[in-house]
């Protein structure tokens, strides 16, 4: 535990942050699953819609420094692809 006071308002401040990161983590992951939900049932229009939403909230997170800007275009990629085969 910190001594100072500085060191103690760091620490809350780093308690809110990380708290608010895995809330939008939480959130991407949740929106992926459904996303994978709707491809899995062939709902193209449903799934089309939730990927331009997963393309904004990646590109948030990314912005935000929550995941790197690679690992956030290789999720996007990827998701894409998924969208790609099945519509084949």
């Amino acid at each position: 535990m910190p001594q100072r006071r500085s060191g103690i308002q760091a620490l809350r401040k780093y308690r809110k942050n990380t708290m608010h990161n895995m809330d939008i983590k939480t959130d991407l992951r949740k929106t992926v699953k459904k996303f994978l939900k709707f491809v899995n049932e062939k709902n193209l229009p449903e799934a089309q819609n939730l990927l331009k939403t997963l393309y904004k909230k990646f590109d948030k997170a990314a912005k935000r420094n929550i995941m790197h800007k690679k690992t956030a275009a290789h999720r996007k990629s990827r998701l894409s692809k998924m969208l790609v085969q099945v519509k084949a």
